[in-house]
């Protein structure tokens, strides 16, 4: 009927068959003019709606240039215009010129012109609207017209041709002209609109961003990554080589997208948590309580008792949870919504992602049915040749489309990983800086950190192959379909055995996440130990103790390499059921179609087809196991985050703003704690303080003095009363606060520069002579934690920081208690006192130091968390109440001084004025240790590494001439940038890590896996000689013995294969878990043995990476990714091997198609891995500036920074997004690439099949186009594989570099000396000099003296002196550049260094207690029996202390000892020297924000118990070694003056000097 209707609308027939059943077949003239003209035409119709949107949008646009190019395509559409006119002329001449014939013309020449003519109209705006959009280079839409347009006239063109050559003249001269015109019109356009029309402004972008300026093809063959690669492959990457980003991409973009959806789905989540707390409360209390709490305590009003009760409630619910055994956990948090907002941010990009993975689905099952046709076109000897030609064409086709939409799936796939983790490390970043304390607490940095990185990876890998969630059901059920078609209901039996895997799957993969928690229990609580012996490296190797350490870490390694091991063995498990997987369905499956009669006989069609359908089927059925096996990990992950994310916020309204106040800042009665629901701290605290006033804060140790400063912040919880504040404030905390920047932007702290102000400030804060000894002034580099900096020095830029930031209250915890006394008075009088340049702001002052007391306009009194007194020092000295108690402690030796008619400051003065280089937080309750203990990056440990030399260490040479100012000076960095390998990976690596798996393991896994390959396609090819069969026995019954000899072979062969990779797969497995033992125990045993230098000059960060991240590549990446690569490359190997015997001419193809593929892969390996290592660099800022934060958060808070801090996070992480975002291109770029050369291999096997169709039987012929089908992937998988080899191997390189680094000396030497060694302690320094490094200045200049027996010398000197140099070189942290050690006359150069550190004793600046018990604390080794460790602990007056804890000496201590106190923490480590009792002490003056009393217990043990012993004191305050017998004054690394402290008085000296500034006079000495 509808032919009928076409037929008379064209006057000619529209179709017959006999048109195309003969050697040249052609399309009727009907078909060509209705359906070929109907398709292009429709399509742009269809597409144009989108293209003229921009016309009707008023935009400025219009503004935009009309470049050349566009012009060009304009001209081309009007001649195309004007062709169209020209046809529509033509019929009407022929129909009513003067020679018309009469009869009627066909519709079809009237409308065909006139379509054109308004297509052609349609097509010049679309042009114009592409020329307005905002960013459009060019129009896909477009593209694709003009593409099926030039498509669609081929066929008339060539069917013109035909007719003119057979006729020998043109019949119709002025259409046949017209058409042709047309057509070329048509290809100059397609040229045309394939390239991109960039208008000149957009030029520059390009220029940083030439996606931005990519066309269409560029776009879809990813070429405009071209440049990059060359570049890559020529020399290797740097970071300054990545291009911009895309709008879209940027962090910025993405995290505000994120926010705005989290906070909706988390406030609904909020309130359904509610409402189930709210049923709960009800269930578990009955109504009694129903009305009183309407949520946890979060409606203010809600009273005491009813959320004693509902906690009691909750218990109590648990306590029955266990009895019942009940596994499920508690959430006792907001959620189930993190999924939700996800799915809202990006769901764009989700759709799009999932319409090109259901196109390139379906088209996988065109390519089955094409090899059908083409087996049964080889058997048919008598079709014509074309149709096999047809199909090999069709076949490259349907794959060459089916990679184009395969790739485009993946670049949104893992754009949107991508997208999908920085979103996520955008919000952890912001959660952690409006983070309230409680949730601090709960998890340590390095576990926020971890969510940082692991957790947001885990969504990353995840929402990589999100889609197969569908897409996997989808494959199998067509697949299936296709079967059943083939072979009918024995599909069943196949399918049969597929559905028995999925349990089993199941049941492998619960278990393995079973072992994967475990392990991942194992890996944190390594990594907790391995942090803190890096932060407390000084320690462990003071007191020699290495060894415990190592042997803890060594142990918990054990324990996680089991648990590998049997986690390898499930894999084993698995994959072998996996390999056999696709043997025994298809056994099954012909075994029972061969078997259910006997009129079934094989043909290769049916075997061949139903072969390719199965591998179609391999792979949604071995992703879908892993894929819900990694939703189940994400599932941890998820919940993780939905924790921190839902946390509680700071409460921000705790503290007010109101202006009407008259008071800078006033509490009413306000109470504190620092958790919800527990103690409060302060309690009843009312104060007012004036704008402008001085107020000084004492108390002893403990009594709340930090806490008040925290409540101010508004970092405690309020049960009742307020605080309100007005103006901003400036924090200088009790620990220093210092970021890894220069100096300057330290002070700065994100405020313009202003020199004069800075300069002003530099002097006020004593900076001064500091900058000069830096070698780059203010522009020095300060390392992680501050690590170039004294602790005097971090505390006076902290309190530059403050002085510089313009705030009108200043809330100062303790900043003078790090400072020598002089400068704590310089400061006091400078910046923070009644002339000081904060002179008209309002200060609120913690300190120790009773000394300025008298100085300030009001003092605060704190006894036990209340405020006893507030007043003046004169009303409160003369009301006799805590206040005289607290100063008749504290300034004992006050009454000496008042004699001395030294100015009024010095009356007061009091030694208190407590050390420089103190970096103990002093009172702080153990919680806001939260800020400081996160302790990966601030720690007080490492504090001072060399102390005050630590900045000698970047002294170089400060008075070399200004001639090389220009270039950074060697001392400005400190921080070495982290070395990244360039190039190729050495070879070598690969054979250390063979190396490590151990040789026979390796040989017999490449044998293993060799054979298995072979039975693979020895099963192949005996399916093929089984499908010949079909021919053999054309007519006849199949004999049954044949049939039972085939079907037994195949399945025989099946299982060898099984048998053969889980084989493989165990020793592999054994192997790798081998690899990763020797691996990390080298690592370990070196980084312990490295000299402390390296560890001043290397993050901690880094270090642990090498632990954490390349050990963790090393244990999993490595394997799996060995393991697929040798897969990938045997059977890459046997499918070539397969197709050249079928058809040996593809021989001839092999070799251009490997030179290609071989430099293709060059190419992409040398810009893929330099990407991923540019990755792994410029991951580390993001965690590093991450844990900064963390650990600053109260400063950061305290001065509002939050939003500068966003910010930097944002560029850091785009940073990294930067060679993130072209590693994912240049997978792409890769893949269509090999995937076309794959596809080539498919059709020139199809195409050699079609030529030799003669001499070859169909059974190899299917058999070989069935296995290139395979190929494409293959050979893709296998140039990732090599890559991801090589990239992970980078990690043995990494951990290589590491395990090789030079070691200190040994520990153990033959020269051991005697046990009882030093017995006198006699100590001489002949002619000592020595220097931190090779490169840099001496620091001890030739130091000789002679220190007898049971001495006690004090050594003084300024900061920079070299005090703790001296330590140093005893202990041998620093090695001897001349000159030697003598103790009791044994060189200790010469002897061990274990034997060294054992047999002397310090007691360091800052004391460093591990996580662990106290037990373990003070005997690692445990060599004392517990009655030894009961008597020290008595010394040290802890034995209340410690006998008052439930667990005794079991007690465990925080990471850090954070729940101890500072004093606690001194007198262990007080304790540690009583045990050891060795004959020499070296004391490095560690009574810095020790309250008094401490400082009397430490200093008069150590007078009773080390009174045979040889005691050197480091002294901050002249006063505790004024009874010294001889005292030692230090100056630039010399011996400037040597003798008892009495004649050192007499002779007015240096030591006088230092001993006037303090306040001591020879009167006062006397009254000692």
């Amino acid at each position: 009927m509808c032919a009928a209707a076409l037929e008379e609308y064209c006057g000619s027939v529209f179709w017959n068959a006999s048109y195309v059943e003969r050697e040249d077949p052609d399309l009727p003239v009907c078909v060509e003019q209705t359906v070929l003209v109907w398709i292009p035409l429709g399509f742009l119709w269809l597409c144009s709606p989108w293209n003229l949107m921009s016309l009707c949008r008023k935009s400025r646009a219009n503004t935009k240039h009309r470049t050349k190019l566009y012009l060009c395509k304009q001209i081309v559409v009007l001649l195309l215009f004007l062709t169209a006119i020209g046809g529509l002329i033509v019929t009407l001449l022929e129909d009513f010129g003067p020679n018309s014939s009469g009869e009627k013309i066909s519709a079809v020449y009237y409308t065909n012109p006139v379509l054109f003519t308004v297509t052609w109209i349609l097509v010049l705006l679309c042009q114009e609207g592409v020329r307005r959009k905002e960013s459009a280079v060019d129009s896909a839409s477009l593209f694709l017209f003009w593409l099926l347009l030039v498509l669609c006239d081929i066929f008339t063109f060539q069917t013109l041709l035909r007719e003119a050559l057979k006729q020998g003249e043109v019949r119709d001269v002025p259409r046949f002209s017209l058409f042709y015109t047309s057509f070329g019109l048509e290809v100059i356009a397609l040229i045309l609109s394939a390239l991109a029309d960039i208008h000149p402004e957009a030029k520059e972008l390009v220029k940083k961003n030439p996606e931005a300026g990519a066309a269409f093809l560029s776009r879809i063959t990813f070429n405009w990554i071209n440049s990059m690669v060359v570049k890559g492959y020529k020399k290797p990457l740097v970071q300054e080589d990545m291009w911009e980003l895309n709008e879209v991409e940027n962090t910025g973009y993405i995290s505000q997208r994120f926010d705005h959806h989290m906070q909706y789905e988390l406030g609904q989540a909020r309130i359904r948590y509610q409402k189930k707390l709210k049923d709960k409360l009800i269930k578990s209390r009955g109504k009694g309580v129903e009305e009183a709490s309407p949520s946890n305590g979060l409606g203010k009003g809600v009273s005491q008792d009813v959320l004693m009760m509902e906690e009691k409630g909750k218990k109590e619910d648990e306590k029955k949870k266990k009895k019942k055994g009940k596994t499920k956990e508690e959430t006792n948090y907001p959620n189930s919504w993190l999924v939700t907002t996800l799915y809202k941010t990006f769901k764009w990009i989700l759709i799009e992602s999932a319409f090109f993975k259901l196109l390139q689905d379906l088209l996988a099952f065109v390519s089955p049915q094409l090899l059908k046709l083409m087996i049964s076109f080889i058997q048919d000897k008598s079709s014509n040749a074309w149709e096999g030609y047809l199909y090999a064409v069709l076949l490259l086709v349907v794959a060459l489309l089916q990679s184009l939409f395969l790739q485009q799936y993946f670049q949104r796939c893992f754009v949107l990983g991508m997208k999908v983790r920085t979103a996520l490390m955008a919000a952890v970043y912001k959660k952690a800086l409006v983070m309230s304390n409680d949730n601090r607490k709960e998890s340590t940095v390095g576990e926020t950190v971890n969510l940082m990185s692991a957790d947001a990876q885990r969504f990353n890998d995840v929402t990589n192959f999100i889609h197969l969630l569908w897409s996997c059901p989808l494959q199998i059920i067509i697949s299936i379909v296709f079967l059943w078609i083939e072979l009918g209901p024995s599909t069943l039996a196949g399918l049969a055995v597929m559905v028995l895997m999925v349990p089993v799957n199941g049941l492998l993969a619960n278990k393995a996440r079973k072992l994967q928690i475990e392990n991942m229990k194992f890996k944190d609580k390594r990594l907790k130990i391995m942090n803190e012996m890096l932060n407390g490296i000084k320690i462990l190797k003071l007191f020699a103790w290495e060894p415990s350490f190592q042997a803890q870490v060594e142990d918990i390694r054990g324990k996680e390499l089991n648990v590998m091991r049997k986690f390898a063995y499930l894999t084993s498990v698995s994959t072998f059921i996996f390999t056999c997987a696709p043997a025994l369905v298809s056994l099954a499956t012909f075994a029972v179609f061969v078997g259910v009669s006997s009129d079934n006989i094989l043909t290769p069609e049916k075997a061949f087809t139903s072969i390719s359908l199965f591998n179609i089927l391999r792979f949604p059925l071995a992703m879908l196991p892993m894929l819900i096996a990694s939703i189940v990990q994400t599932t941890v992950s998820k919940k993780r985050l939905e924790k921190f994310l839902g946390g509680d916020d700071l409460d921000s309204d705790i503290v007010h703003h109101d202006t009407s106040f008259n008071t800078a800042v006033s509490i009413s009665n306000g109470s504190f704690a620092w958790e919800k629901d527990s103690e409060p701290i302060l309690k009843n605290v009312s104060l007012d303080i004036k704008p402008g006033r001085l107020v000084a804060i004492v108390g002893a140790v403990g009594s709340g003095k930090s806490s008040l400063m925290s409540a101010l912040l508004g970092e405690m919880h309020s049960p009742k009363g307020f605080v309100n504040i007005q103006g901003s404030l400036a924090f200088v905390p009790q620990q220093a606060w210092i970021q890894n920047a220069t100096l300057r932007d330290n002070i700065l702290f994100g405020s313009p520069y202003e020199d004069m102000r800075f300069q002003d400030i530099i002097e006020a804060c004593a900076l001064g002579p500091d900058l000069k000894l830096l070698s780059a002034g203010d522009l020095t580099e300060i390392g992680e934690k501050g690590i170039n900096l004294s602790g005097g020095q971090k505390q006076r830029v902290s309190l530059a920081r403050a002085a510089y930031s313009q705030a009108d209250i200043f809330l100062l915890d303790d900043p003078l208690s790090a400072v020598d006394s002089h400068v704590g008075k310089h400061l006091f009088d400078k910046v923070i006192g009644p002339k000081g340049i904060l002179q008209n702001k309002t200060r609120i002052l913690v300190t120790h130091g009773v000394s300025f007391l008298p100085y300030v306009d009001e003092v605060v009194v704190l006894v036990n968390g209340q405020i006893s007194e507030v007043g003046s020092y004169q009303s409160l000295r003369a009301s006799k109440g805590a206040f005289s108690e607290f100063l008749d402690t504290y300034a004992k030796e006050q009454s000496n001084q008042t004699g001395s008619n030294e100015d009024v400051y010095q009356d007061t003065e009091d030694l208190d004025v407590i050390p420089e280089n103190v970096e103990t937080q002093a009172d702080y309750p153990p919680e806001d240790t939260v800020s400081f203990t996160l302790k990966r990056e601030n720690s007080i440990r490492r504090s001072q590494r060399g102390n005050r030399s630590s900045f000698r260490l970047r002294k170089n040479s400060t008075l070399k001439p200004a001639e090389d100012a220009g270039e950074t000076k060697k001392g400005q960095r400190l921080i070495e940038k982290e070395t990244m390998e360039t190039g190729q990976v050495k070879f070598s690596m690969y054979l250390q890590y063979l190396r490590a798996m151990g040789w026979g393991y390796t040989f017999w896994i490449f044998t293993i896996y060799f054979i298995q390959n072979v039975a693979f396609i020895g099963q192949n090819l005996w399916l093929s000689d089984w499908t010949n069969d079909a021919v053999v026995y054309q007519n006849e019954t199949y004999p049954s013995w044949k049939r039972d000899t085939r079907v037994g072979v195949f399945g025989a062969l099946g299982l060898a294969q099984g048998l053969f990779v889980f084989l493989g797969t165990l020793l592999l497995a054994n192997a790798s878990v081998n690899a990763s033992r020797i691996l990390h125990s080298g690592l370990l045993n070196n980084i312990l043995r490295v000299p402390m230098l390296f560890f001043d000059t290397t993050p901690i960060g880094r270090v642990v990476n090498r632990f954490a991240k390349d050990i963790f590549t090393v244990d999993e990446a490595i394997p799996q990714s060995f393991r697929s690569w040798i897969l990938c490359l045997l059977s890459v190997l046997g499918t070539l091997f397969v197709i050249c015997l079928a058809t040996p001419f593809f021989t001839l193809i092999l070799i251009p198609l490997a030179v290609v593929y071989f430099f293709v892969q060059r190419f992409y390996v040398a810009t893929s891995r330099q990407l991923r290592r540019l990755d792994s660099v410029s991951r580390s800022p993001i965690y590093s500036h991450f844990g900064e934060t963390v650990s600053g958060l109260s400063v950061i808070r305290a001065y509002n920074h939050q939003e500068r801090f966003l910010k930097h996070n944002e560029i850091t992480i785009d940073e990294n997004l930067k060679s993130v975002y072209p590693w994912i291109v240049s997978n792409r770029w890769l893949a269509i690439r090999l995937e076309s050369l794959g596809n080539l291999v498919v059709f020139f096997s199809a195409l050699f099949a079609v030529i030799s169709r003669n001499s070859i039987d169909s059974g190899l012929a299917g058999l070989s186009i069935s296995y290139a089908l395979n190929v494409t992937q293959t050979l893709n998988w296998l140039v990732r594989m090599t890559s991801e080899l090589e990239t992970n191997i980078v990690a043995v390189e990494r951990v290589s570099e590491y395990s090789e680094l030079e070691n200190e000396a040994p520990w153990v030497t033959q020269q051991r000396p005697s046990e009882k060694w030093p017995e006198a302690g006699r100590l001489q320094f002949v002619d000592y000099k020595v220097r931190y490094r090779p490169e840099l200045d001496l620091v001890l200049k030739g130091i000789s003296c002679d220190i007898a027996s049971t001495e006690k010398i004090g050594i003084v000197g300024r900061t920079g002196a070299g005090k703790s140099s001296l330590t140093n070189c005893l202990f041998r942290i620093i090695e001897a550049a001349e000159g030697r050690i003598l103790i009791d006359d044994v060189d200790i150069s010469t002897i061990g260094l274990h034997d060294l550190r054992n047999r002397i004793t310090i007691i360091p600046q800052d004391p460093v207690l591990f996580s662990g018990t106290l037990r373990m604390n003070l005997d690692p080794f445990d060599k004392f029996s517990d009655e030894e460790i009961w008597r020290v602990l008595q010394l040290s007056h802890l034995r209340d202390y410690v006998a008052g804890l439930e667990e005794g000496l079991q007690h465990e201590v925080a990471e850090g000892g954070e729940n101890l106190s500072v004093g606690q923490r001194q007198l262990l480590c007080l304790a540690r020297a009583l045990l050891r009792k060795s004959r020499i002490l070296i004391l490095d003056e560690a009574t810095a924000a020790v309250d008094l009393e401490t400082d009397n217990l430490i200093q008069n043990t150590i007078r009773k118990e080390f009174s045979h012993c040889t005691v050197l004191t480091i002294a901050h305050r002249l006063h505790s070694i004024m009874d010294s017998s001889r005292v030692m004054v230090l100056d630039a690394g010399q011996i400037v003056e040597f003798d008892s402290p009495s004649s050192l008085m007499e002779k007015r000296s240096h030591f006088f000097s230092m001993a006037r500034d303090a306040g001591i006079t020879q009167e006062s000495l006397t009254a000692l």
